[in-house]
């Protein structure tokens, strides 16, 4: 999330928050993109010989002579911040920055293998390190939103519901139409102190992946097969084990179950018809068992549930890989806190009220295509130095090592050794390309594809 957006005769509102000014329709917004490094340089060039050449009258230098140095302070910024965003798309970056994030990641679960002991001792004092060990593994993913790539991210919600976040339990709901919607979700955590005790209800499949599955592990994540008979006592269990948990956090789900694609809505609308439930324009048909137990559960120690809707402007499509590339992008999230008193205990009411929900929020998005805001006051909540502080932290730790290692083998001269590093280095992108693909829509899961033609049958 970016910097606050200030207009003219704009008031400073109450609470320690910044108000955003509403933006510009969709329509009229336009995509500003700058050209290559190089590009740039020769333009910056160019325009320095014209304000070098641009005659001064003697009568008017003194302003003359500051308004050529403003424009060459514009300038110097200018052609910094194209040579910055170009060093940012390169590969040697992407490489330290995974990197640290692997070897980082690794040394944190290593160290969290060894807080078991705790469990049986002190459950609430081994919650309370994993939090924090958690926090220094997903800290360094919202790093690269916030910091490396810069964007921005605009929260519409009441001004009376945002002085709650982060005091709470909640569980929020997310659309999943993006492939970093994942990472603003834990961005609007981690703007609200809650990152490093967030929950999700994730695939089985991710419990294995390095790194982020094993730290979901010690987080005691809820993992199901996707398959209810099966998953529903497991499910329940886990949830139920939360209930003591010591630290506020937010339990994200997606209720679609799987991200939003042209294929998978139609077989969704399909199962919609089927069943006599209204159409959707924007979302899958969502799962309701999962968020009827999840409410069951937790009922009592949740305070609201937060209806969460994401959307990018200038029709952006954003990717875990322009992220890395440092792409800025530009997000609207929607957020609407509804005190759990107002949900249904019984499963086939709340099974309704979730539908009557995900029509509410069609028509969000269909106003938001419109007009290109939401229908709620416009908020920058203040960004946090602490993902950047600890990304500093592991790159100053593990980038001293990496270096001398690399001088040490330049100077032994083994070609042996010199292609056993360049081997590592091939199988580390190799390895971080395929944890990226995990995030892409186009290699997504087929659950909802399968699932809604077994439902037919």
């Amino acid at each position: 999330m970016a910097a606050e957006r200030e207009g003219e005769g704009a008031r400073e509102p109450p609470g320690g928050w910044s108000q955003a000014a509403p933006p510009e329709p969709a329509a009229s917004r336009r995509v500003q993109t700058s050209g290559s490094w190089r590009a740039a340089a020769q333009r910056g060039a160019a325009r320095s010989r014209r304000l070098s050449a641009r005659p001064c009258p003697g009568s008017a230098a003194p302003g003359c002579l500051l308004n050529f140095v403003s424009e060459g302070t514009l300038l110097l910024s200018q052609q910094i911040m194209d040579i910055v965003g170009f060093l940012k798309s390169q590969f040697i970056c992407h490489l330290l920055i995974c990197y640290i994030f692997i070897v980082s990641g690794l040394i944190i679960n290593f160290i969290q293998l060894f807080t078991l002991i705790l469990w049986p001792i002190n459950k609430q004092l081994f919650r309370r390190i994993n939090c924090r060990l958690a926090y220094c593994i997903s800290s360094q993913m919202v790093m690269l939103l916030e910091w490396w790539s810069g964007t921005d991210c605009t929260l519409y919600t009441d001004p009376e519901s945002y002085h709650k976040y982060g005091k709470e339990n909640a569980i929020v709901i997310l659309n999943h139409n993006f492939e970093i919607d994942f990472l603003c979700g834990w961005n609007f955590c981690e703007r609200f102190g809650v990152l490093g005790s967030s929950k999700v209800l994730a695939k089985k499949e991710l419990s294995y992946m390095p790194i982020i599955g094993w730290m979901w592990y010690f987080l005691e994540i809820v993992f199901c097969k996707r398959k209810w008979e099966e998953d529903r006592k497991t499910v329940m269990q886990k949830l139920l084990n939360l209930r003591d948990y010591p630290e506020n956090f937010w339990f994200l789900i997606h209720c679609e179950g799987t991200r939003f694609t042209e294929q998978k809505h139609q077989a969704s609308m399909q199962v919609a018809e089927a069943k006599g439930l209204p159409k959707l324009k924007y979302h899958l048909l969502p799962r309701t068992k999962g968020f009827a137990v999840t409410v069951q559960c937790l009922r009592n120690v949740v305070s609201a549930v937060y209806d969460s809707t994401l959307n990018f402007r200038n029709n952006e499509n954003p990717t875990l890989l322009g992220v890395l590339n440092g792409k800025k992008y530009h997000a609207d999230l929607y957020v609407r806190r509804i005190p759990l008193e107002e949900i249904p205990e019984d499963e086939q009411e709340c099974s309704n009220w979730l539908h009557r929900l995900y029509q509410e929020k069609d028509a969000f998005q269909e106003e938001y295509y419109r007009t290109g805001t939401y229908p709620a006051v416009p908020i920058v909540p203040p960004r946090r130095p602490w993902t950047l502080l600890n990304w500093l932290f592991w790159a100053s730790l593990l980038l001293y090592p990496l270096f001398k290692l690399l001088v040490n083998m330049i100077n032994s001269g083994s070609s042996l050794t010199l292609a056993s590093f360049g081997f590592v280095i091939v199988m580390a992108s190799v390895g971080v390309r395929w944890m990226i693909g995990v995030t892409e829509i186009n290699k997504g899961s087929t659950y909802g594809n399968n699932d809604n033609k077994q439902k037919q049958k």
